[in-house]
């Protein structure tokens, strides 16, 4: 991986994730899960979960950044429908940067990518993602790029984890 501490936004395409990228977007839920909860996700599952995206096109997809031959960030997209707007809100999850790349307009490029998908689509009526409370970074990130706190709590019953 490149130490480049500030690239040039340039240098970073983003596009939409195929099945060979798969080892790239398991290793860095890997990392975000140890990094962000402590957690070791277990390989085979989280490899089965990543290949079924690929192979499940209503689950959603999943975006790479790259600089160069090197995949430095991903996320995965998926779908909420909602009744009252008659249209879908995508949900931006999984969102991970190679430490070497953060704060360098690498999130930055991916974000852009999807608002480009919902605007240019009229079924689509916004995008939402959870952040944890402590994460004042990303909220900042995401405050900048236009996105708001929602008037919601997330709650949830984990089967798996």
């Amino acid at each position: 991986m490149s130490t480049n501490p500030r690239p040039d936004q340039s240098q970073i395409m983003v596009r939409r994730a195929a099945p060979d990228d798969a080892e790239h977007i398991i290793g860095f839920q890997q990392n975000m899960a140890m990094e962000t909860e402590g957690k070791t996700l277990d390989p085979a599952l989280i490899a089965a979960g990543v290949a079924a995206v690929f192979e499940s096109d209503d689950k959603g997809f999943y975006l790479v950044a790259e600089s160069g031959e090197q995949v430095v960030g991903s996320l995965l997209v998926t779908y909420e429908w909602s009744d009252w707007r008659n249209a879908t809100f995508l949900w931006i999850q999984s969102v991970y940067v190679h430490a070497n790349w953060r704060r360098t307009g690498v999130y930055t490029a991916m974000h852009g990518h999807v608002n480009a998908i919902a605007t240019s689509r009229d079924d689509i009526c916004g995008i939402r993602l959870y952040v944890e409370h402590e994460n004042r970074i990303a909220q900042q990130t995401y405050n900048n790029l236009g996105m708001s706190e929602a008037h919601y709590y997330m709650y949830e019953v984990d089967f798996v984890l």
